[in-house]
């Protein structure tokens, strides 16, 4: 049974109601994403011009917590390259960071657009980032990607004139335990946020990525499910560039659906020799994303080689925009999406996801877990419990400095 294609009662029988579903809806998704931004498009353009119009420099924080700190760290090495201005700084720190150390991260003289990504907005670390923003930093402003209209970030904000909220499509709200249309969505909306002056040219590209989707779930799924109903007991995401953090979100992805059972790590192409390749063994699976890019692409394909010709290892995956011989003589199994025209490794992040998700979901059933609750005893949840939100004296009112 494939799930992603299966009835609501099928996938209900293996607690992958919500779970198969989200996953699956991602490539209609994507184009109702697509919609939303071009529909407040006017919106957009008039808010950040109006910031960009009073100051002579711009930082924008991206953040979030857990996967939605990973939108923010797949997004911002392609955000380094096309934001080419020494006006505009950009960077991305999770609220995990801002909340409990916002003296080693929020600068009081520099004007500051804090882009939050939310999947529910009720996880206690979002607001609080933002009002620490608000009480550190003397020109503060804020946009909210959130799939969630009725949580408290955007209740607080949606009013207030210094921030612009853009809700995601309601069904990116996802109701299973991890983000999965909701990470696409609000990391699809970032990528749109800052073409908004060109985003109608977006329009095929983002056609060709949605037929992509669609092709994956009809296609691959099956292929899928057998790597993991096979044996093995660790796995390895490898990436570079905009993928070292979709490797992150891939290794998050398995890692909870699969309630903490199988050890997980991740690293970039030539991080990954120093050190963490101490994790290889016969029961270790890697699974590479291939750059697009032809120079990063070589590193991609050393270590894909190297692995592959390891005695003792595991079955090796490579994920790929386009056919390759050599890439994929050193694979076991070699994925090629089909969009050899796509030289943009980040938009190459949504078609690769959606196999790291259909993979997690269906390991996590393979080990008796149930995805929509793969944590029954609450170890974990869906939105974070037991975070205690501790008041903030302003060092500066104490003689500090936060320059």
């Amino acid at each position: 049974m494939e799930l992603l294609k299966a009835s609501e009662h099928e996938r209900m029988n293996v607690g992958a109601s919500n779970t198969a579903k989200e996953i699956a809806q991602q490539p209609r998704l994507w184009n109702e994403t697509k919609e939303l931004i071009l529909f407040n498009r006017d919106k957009i353009f008039s808010f950040l011009k109006s910031i960009e119009n009073k100051h002579d420099q711009l930082r924008i924080i991206l953040t979030g917590a857990g996967t939605s700190a990973f939108v923010g760290d797949t997004v911002l090495p392609y955000l380094k390259q096309i934001v080419n201005s020494k006006k505009i700084i950009v960077e991305s720190i999770a609220t995990t960071n801002i909340v409990s150390n916002p003296y080693s991260y929020l600068d009081k003289s520099l004007p500051t657009i804090m882009i939050s990504f939310a999947r529910s907005g009720n996880s206690p670390e979002s607001l609080a980032a933002i009002n620490l923003g608000e009480q550190v930093i003397d020109d503060f402003y804020g946009i909210i990607f959130t799939c969630n209209q009725d949580g408290l970030l955007a209740q607080k904000k949606k009013n207030d004139t210094n921030h612009l909220v853009i809700y995601m499509p309601e069904e990116a709200n996802d109701q299973g335990f991890a983000m999965t249309s909701s990470f696409t969505t609000m990391l699809l909306s970032s990528i749109l946020l800052f073409n908004i002056e060109q985003i109608h040219t977006w329009e095929n590209t983002l056609d060709e990525l949605i037929r992509t989707g669609h092709s994956i779930i009809s296609d691959s799924e099956e292929s899928i499910k057998q790597l993991a109903n096979s044996s093995f007991q660790k796995v390895v995401y490898l990436g570079s560039g905009v993928f070292e953090g979709l490797a992150r979100e891939a290794s998050l992805k398995l890692l909870e659906l699969t309630g903490g059972s199988i050890p997980i790590t991740f690293d970039t192409s030539l991080g990954f020799r120093h050190g963490p390749k101490s994790i290889l063994d016969k029961d270790t699976v890697v699974i590479i994303f291939l750059s697009s890019n032809p120079y990063t692409r070589q590193y991609d394909v050393d270590i894909l080689e190297e692995i592959y010709k390891e005695t003792n290892r595991g079955k090796v995956i490579a994920i790929s925009s386009s056919s390759d011989y050599v890439a994929e003589s050193y694979s076991d199994i070699f994925y090629n999406v089909g969009l050899p025209k796509i030289n943009e490794d980040i938009l190459l992040t949504f078609p690769f996801i959606l196999y790291a998700q259909t993979f997690a979901m269906y390991k996590s059933i393979n080990l008796g877990f149930s995805p929509d609750n793969p944590s029954p005893l609450g170890v974990v949840n869906r939105v974070v419990k037991g975070v205690k939100i501790h008041a903030y004296a302003n060092e500066l009112k104490n003689g500090g400095d936060f320059s």
